[in-house]
């Protein structure tokens, strides 16, 4: 054995203790006749005392180690005169009485601290150097932690874990497909998974009443700071269940987590928000409910206003922040900048402003007398010493941005608190979404996601007011999972087929498998998936999903470390029948 102890391990009850301790050189300190080490391992850091006195030869060795060197140490465990609180081992030092050089490291091209100097696309050129850094292994080891504690309350609730296969077959809907070709079948490819969605329908459809898996997913899409060409999905289904069986299954495991990982206990039922209220006070799919600023419509009650934009907008509302009237105009200015900005879409901010000496100060002063803002207040419940921030336009774009503007006073006014845990149930979605692309539906969710049953009427009506018996999950404006009840009947299937605008031909050639399969006894079934990096970060209290995968990808899909994607030989071209078109 190279140690006997971790670097992270030893604690005062070892003083006198021989040990033997093996990791890699953090820092050393010559201070004349005696040298200091932090040695550093996964565990911890142990500081290592070199006397010159004593031991002049290994103090000589010790002077000449370099950042990351991997050394092996034995000697006696004493008790620091300069103790440091900050990490585990504080107490204790190591008295060194033999060093073994395991192997030299050239000089790191960041340092590696907590606090580095390296930038995010040299760090992940080097992620075998950015892993051994605490912030990042602490992330994988949350990860481990939760993963392991997913698979202890799914398995005593009585899921099984299964495969699903990897190469799989194209499916038009969604986001773009990984193709992968095929040597042995010429001409034709697989598809990467970008969930296991048919192949979970069809364990049911087997009697695998409840099913899990941790599982590897793909999408070729643009990403962000929560997106990655392959992520990771708890993935699950669950035969004879309807929705609320599913929500408060998940509910419970995700207090679960809470409890075991964090020791938070959530003794809530989370809240059920319909999609169509969550865009009405919030603008969003998956609000931020940490805080309040609920969104005012206020459309009807300025609609004969003076002030033209007022008066033609079709949707003008907004919300109101407590105790923030002393904004200064700059502050305001700054407001108006953001909501600007080409991604939100606005074209200006109006505010009024309630002072706490009973004046008001508005943007829209020479539209409206003094009483009519205290009228327009009272919408707002604004109290003295509040602000009321309003936008106005077309009403899908208003409520988008009313919503940007809500999070970013959320986060101006520290109303966001990452140690602060808001759940709830987003439900009732539209079951469709109109493309102007294409002139067509599209399914909200996937093309199983079953109707409401009060709703089967308004199929081929008013498909556009049909609810979906879907469910999203959504933490601190963070959409975690979601799922939905199926479809488990050929006849309500084709339906939506045809709705979607498949041909016949179309759906038997995708999805034949899976209708054949509906034929012989399909039970009732339903399911959701949590997006388990999101969920990872989210207990981190870190927004980058980079942050809690061990070998992420950067911006442009790139694994900058291993340099791929990258060209592959003639040969291997050849070999699957595949010529490369040169723009």
């Amino acid at each position: 054995m190279y140690r006997t102890h971790t670097c992270g391990e030893l604690r005062i009850e070892h003083l006198n203790k021989e040990v033997t301790l093996s990791g890699w050189v953090q820092k050393v300190r010559n201070l004349g006749g005696m040298t200091f080490i932090d040695l550093r391992d996964r565990y911890g850091i142990t500081q290592l005392v070199f006397n010159e006195e004593t031991h002049k030869s290994l103090c000589d060795q010790a002077n000449v180690l370099g950042r990351e060197f991997v050394i092996q140490v034995k000697g006696n465990v004493a008790e620091r005169s300069n103790k440091n609180a900050k990490i585990n081992t504080g107490d204790v030092e190591i008295l060194v009485e033999e060093l073994n050089v395991l192997n030299s490291s050239e000089l790191p091209p960041f340092t590696i601290e907590d606090d580095t100097d390296g930038g995010d696309e040299l760090r992940m050129k080097y992620r075998y150097l950015d892993l051994r850094r605490a912030p990042v292994r602490d992330n994988l080891v949350l990860r481990h932690q939760m993963g392991f504690e997913i698979r202890n309350f799914l398995n005593k609730e009585q899921f099984i874990e299964t495969e699903t296969p990897v190469l799989i077959k194209s499916t038009p809907e969604g986001a773009r497909d990984f193709i992968v070709p095929s040597r042995m079948n010429e001409g034709q490819f697989y598809a990467l998974p970008q969930s296991p969605q048919v192949f979970k329908q069809l364990l049911m459809v087997g009697g695998f009443d409840r099913y899990f898996q941790i599982v590897k997913c793909f999408r070729d899409e643009d990403l962000r700071a929560d997106r990655q060409p392959e992520f990771t999905q708890i993935d699950c289904e669950m035969s004879y269940v309807e929705q609320e069986d599913i929500l408060n299954t998940f509910e419970g495991m995700t207090k679960h987590l809470f409890k075991k990982v964090k020791d938070i206990d959530l003794n809530i039922d989370f809240p059920r928000l319909t999609y169509a209220d969550a865009m009405k006070y919030y603008g969003s799919d998956k609000p931020d409910t940490r805080f309040g600023m609920k969104f005012v419509d206020i459309t009807s009650d300025v609609k004969d206003s003076e002030f033209k934009l007022f008066n033609e907008a079709e949707y003008v509302g907004g919300i109101c922040a407590d105790a923030c009237a002393g904004y200064t105009r700059k502050q305001l200015d700054k407001l108006t900048d953001f909501v600007k900005k080409p991604q939100i879409g606005a074209g200006g901010l109006i505010y009024i402003k309630y002072n706490t000496d009973g004046t008001i100060k508005s943007s829209i002063d020479k539209f409206y007398k003094a009483d009519e803002l205290v009228e327009l207040g009272k919408k707002f419940n604004a109290k003295s010493g509040d602000l009321v921030l309003i936008l106005a336009g077309g009403e899908d774009k208003t409520l988008s941005a009313l919503g940007e503007l809500r999070l970013e006073m959320g986060e101006r006014l520290g109303l966001r608190d990452n140690n602060t845990f808001s759940p709830l149930w987003v439900v009732d979605f539209p079951l469709l979404e109109w493309d102007e692309k294409s002139e067509r539906f599209h399914a909200m969710h996937h093309p199983f996601t079953s109707p409401k049953a009060e709703d089967f009427h308004l199929l081929e009506t008013k498909p556009g007011e049909v609810r979906a018996n879907a469910y999203d999950l959504v933490i601190n404006g963070v959409e975690i999972g979601g799922g939905s009840i199926r479809i488990f009947n050929d006849e309500l299937q084709q339906r939506m087929f045809k709705l979607l605008g498949f041909t016949e031909e179309e759906a038997e050639n995708q999805f034949g498998f899976l209708m054949n399969a509906f034929k012989y006894g399909a039970p009732p079934h339903g399911g959701v998936a949590f997006g388990f990096d999101r969920l990872v970060a989210l207990f981190a209290g870190i927004e980058s999903i980079r942050d809690v995968i061990a070998f992420p990808k950067n911006n442009s899909g790139r694994d900058v470390m291993i340099d791929s994607p990258s060209p592959v030989s003639k040969d291997q071209l050849e070999e699957l029948k595949i010529n490369l078109i040169e723009e």
